[in-house]
């Protein structure tokens, strides 16, 4: 469970922000600096630096100049910690307030430098670092969603009821934390070129997540991997000593838990099983290209298509206002949850991770219904609205899914009302935050929220180079 620190109110921000991060503010009151300063930096990108000064060169809004400055290198100006040894790239990043480093958010917090990389060695080198960190994850524990830079350090959820190894921060089984690494090797791959971090350790990787997706199909037995936590709070941890509710083997993969580091209700988890589909055909490629293991890349294809037909005949619910959608948990025996969380993977996420097409009819069905007060967790106040979850709470909005709802958009005003909604809920603090109150952004959770930062930063620099007359 992700620590976070409710803000209420700008003010206190800036002050914590200036002392954490070694920040100055400038004259200006409108927007101060409160991007580290440059001897602070963890890691400076030239190719980053360059779309920082073009952007604010040719985008008139002031405030979102100064919002992408702050924004967009926030991961590499203060979570990643690069260093090569004995020759090879090796990259830990945190996530920001909590000195760990999750398999999910390290993928996504460096995903949008990768278009940067061909002109950028150094940067190109971090990536490769962050892959090569996470095949070392992997084989320490498949099954955990979070990691400290000490290989001994001994975490403090160690007397979870599970298989707890040094090193590991937390053990929560959720299928996107082996699907984003996929993501991150195969891009890395197909934009560079470079193929070298991907030998014997990667391909081991590889073929134990294959493995680990087979065991938690759950088929025949519930498999090794098991969690529970004495907790108040009901969504940290496993009902069912710790396997959580039944499932019928129907081919999809179970996901002891959601990207938001929740409990599934069913185990079933449908965005996580589209991003699987995509990740299995990506390991399958590059498993027959790369490395010449065709035994190993059909296993995978044939893994992929096992759950891809699950997941027709399994993963859709009619509902009586929107017609066939796409369900966000089920139990193969019947049960359907219809709701989406604002995490990654998610519904509102697919064409993102290109599980869909923004036109796939179910999908435009669906979203209709995840963006609508339909979805217990869309939430409306006086000072936006959007997708929230159970993991911070009633009435919290995730700028993370304002940001992924503009991302997937095809509507030049649906995407400008995601930027302007979120140029107006900074909370004054010129960072974006892991959730604020519908009724007011200044009460926020997690001040330092990279993965949310450089995500926003990913939108703004994708709308200025397709649709720069929406930023105005």
């Amino acid at each position: 469970m992700k620590r976070r620190t409710f803000i209420k109110s700008a003010g206190a921000l800036s002050a914590g922000y200036m002392l954490s991060n070694n920040l100055s503010f400038a004259a200006s009151p409108a927007f101060p600096v409160v991007r580290t300063a440059p001897g602070s930096r963890k890691f400076t990108s030239k190719a980053v630096e360059k779309a920082i000064t073009e952007f604010k060169k040719k985008v008139k809004n002031p405030e979102l100049g100064w919002l992408f400055e702050n924004c967009f290198p926030n991961t590499l100006d203060t979570t990643v910690f690069h260093e090569v040894k004995s020759g090879v790239s090796d990259t830990y990043v945190i996530t920001g307030d909590i000195d760990a480093m999750w398999m999910r958010d390290s993928s996504a917090q460096v995903w949008p430098y990768m278009q940067f990389i061909k002109e950028d060695k150094p940067l190109q080198q971090l990536i490769a670092g962050v892959i090569n960190r996470q095949v070392t994850y992997i084989l320490k524990d498949p099954y955990a969603n979070a990691f400290y830079h000490e290989a001994n350090k001994v975490g403090e959820w160690s007397t979870d009821k599970t298989d707890m190894k040094p090193g590991v921060h937390e053990r929560k089984w959720e299928i996107d934390s082996l699907c984003y690494p996929i993501r991150l090797g195969y891009h890395y791959w197909k934009t560079s070129g470079d193929s070298s971090p991907f030998g014997e350790q990667w391909q081991q990787a590889i073929k134990t997540i294959l493995h680990v997706f087979r065991e938690q199909q759950r088929k025949d037995s519930l498999g090794t991997y098991h969690f529970q936590r004495e907790t108040a709070k009901a969504t940290d941890t496993l009902t069912m000593d710790g396997f959580g509710y039944p499932v019928k083997g129907v081919g999809l993969i179970c996901s002891a838990f959601r990207p938001s580091d929740d409990a599934t209700v069913f185990s079933f988890l449908i965005p996580s099983n589209f991003f699987a589909v995509v990740s299995l055909k990506e390991a399958a490629e590059m498993m027959q290209v790369i490395v010449k293991d065709q035994e190993t890349a059909d296993q995978l294809t044939a893994l992929c298509k096992e759950v891809e037909a699950a997941l027709a005949k399994f993963a859709t619910v009619n509902n009586e206002k929107y017609g066939k959608i796409f369900a966000f948990e089920t139990d193969g025996f019947g049960s359907y949850l219809t709701m989406d969380d604002a995490n990654v993977p998610s519904l509102l996420s697919l064409p993102y991770l290109g599980a869909v097409k923004t036109t796939d009819p179910l999908y435009v069905s669906t979203r209709k219904f995840i963006l609508s007060e339909d979805n217990p967790f869309y939430f409306k106040g006086t000072a936006a609205e959007g997708i929230g979850g159970p993991h911070v709470g009633q009435d919290m909005i995730w700028p993370m899914a304002i940001i992924m709802r503009g991302l997937t958009s095809t509507d030049d005003g649906e995407i400008k009302n995601c930027i302007e909604t979120l140029r107006k809920t900074h909370g004054d603090t010129g960072f974006m935050h892991e959730t604020f109150y519908k009724n007011d952004p200044k009460k926020f959770s997690r001040s330092w929220f990279a993965w949310a930062n450089t995500l926003f930063g990913e939108l703004l620099w994708k709308t200025y180079q397709e649709k720069p007359h929406l930023l105005v």
